[in-house]
């Protein structure tokens, strides 16, 4: 048994956006001139050489290097190129795998050829089935939902570790997070804005697997219920209505920051959401602004250990890349650890309510 991922299906649902996002995490500093973008050549040259001769076409999904490479490609194969230019050699199911980690994309949980399911081909892997429909002119993108009567099954025991960070019981319980015995991890329910359940992520209790990711989606009874993190915000059925009157949001990394937002602050005041990731796209803050939304307050983990580090520069340039992006339609600002109130990797709200409230009255406006 084991996870496998449609690379046909993620390559042609990637949004321009995430594209950009993608090169500019890779020293690409692309541009978005209408359908197209024009990059540095990271594919034969290192962050910040080279020319702006890589051209991506959103109609075909390809990319087009104008210069040595002279060739066309995807997105995987860039991939390829570009840890080869940084001396490493990794397959193409590295890759794919990369990528769709990358974007927030779920594998299909696939059985061997002993449990009666032979995998053949990379046509069946039916990864982004859980897009029910996607409509290019609308932008509306229609998730499947699941039937959330298997949560009922589940046991609800008190989360320790959880509570000792600071998330209540309450909150716990509110969010309808269980707990799986069969693959000893915490199951995290995600609703649309509707209040439909979407997908079910799980946290792993088991330290060993810790290395192939501590969320994963949640397999419960035979069924995975994957979802496209790109096309929806954790929590957002349960702050909308807070969100429109306040006309602003927290927008945090993980589901965690959420429920310690709420534990601090009072479901009454919760203005919280996440992405479940460090990529913002487009339909993601489309979804905010038809709550009215004037101001999203990125509260991203912190990525650097020290002020002015090759980290800090790193992470400073992807987070003006989502001013530049954003600004025209909203207010952008930052929650940005200046002051040393946090350890590394940490969500702004990790080290408490005085500290979060402190990076908030000083957060930052380009």
């Amino acid at each position: 048994m084991g996870f496998q991922y449609n690379k046909d299906e993620i390559k042609e649902s990637l949004s321009i956006e995430q594209v950009f996002d993608f090169l500019s995490e890779f020293g690409g500093e692309p541009q978005i001139r209408g359908n197209i973008i024009v990059s540095k050549t990271i594919c034969h040259n290192h962050k910040g050489e080279g020319s702006h001769k890589l051209y991506y076409y959103d109609n075909t999904k390809l990319f087009k290097c104008y210069t040595n490479c002279d060739s066309t490609f995807d997105i995987f194969e860039l991939m390829l190129k570009i840890r080869k230019n940084e001396g490493i050699e990794i397959t193409l199911f590295e890759a794919i795998k990369f990528i769709a980690q990358f974007f927030g994309y779920a594998a299909t949980y696939v059985k061997d050829e002993n449990n009666d399911i032979l995998i053949k081909d990379w046509k069946i892997f039916n990864a982004y089935d859980r897009i029910e429909e996607i409509s290019d002119n609308s932008q509306i993108v229609e998730l499947k939902e699941y039937d959330d009567s298997i949560l009922k099954y589940l046991p609800r025991p008190r989360i320790l570790p959880w509570e000792e960070e600071g998330i209540t019981n309450e909150v716990i319980q509110r969010n309808n997070i269980a707990y799986d015995p069969v693959n000893e991890g915490i199951v995290i329910p995600h609703y649309n804005i509707d209040g439909k359940l979407i997908g079910i992520r799980e946290r792993t209790l088991i330290k060993e697997e810790e290395t192939k990711g501590k969320y994963r989606p949640a397999i419960i009874a035979g069924t995975m219920y994957n979802h496209p993190l790109g096309f929806t915000l954790y929590n957002l059925n349960n702050s909308k209505t807070h969100i429109k009157d306040m006309k602003k949001v927290f927008l945090f990394e993980s589901e965690k920051s959420c429920l310690l937002y709420q534990s601090y602050f009072g479901f009454e005041n919760d203005i919280s959401c996440a992405c479940c990731g460090s990529s913002f796209i487009k339909y993601q803050l489309d979804l905010l602004l038809n709550l009215g939304v004037k101001e999203v307050i990125i509260s991203f983990d912190k990525q650097f250990k020290e002020l002015g580090d090759e980290e800090c520069s790193k992470w400073t340039k992807k987070l003006k890349g989502f001013y530049q992006k954003y600004s025209p339609y909203v207010a952008i600002s930052f929650l940005f650890d200046k002051s040393n109130l946090l350890d590394y990797k940490m969500s702004p709200i990790d080290n408490g309510p005085e500290n979060f409230l402190q990076l908030y009255k000083n957060r930052i406006f380009l």
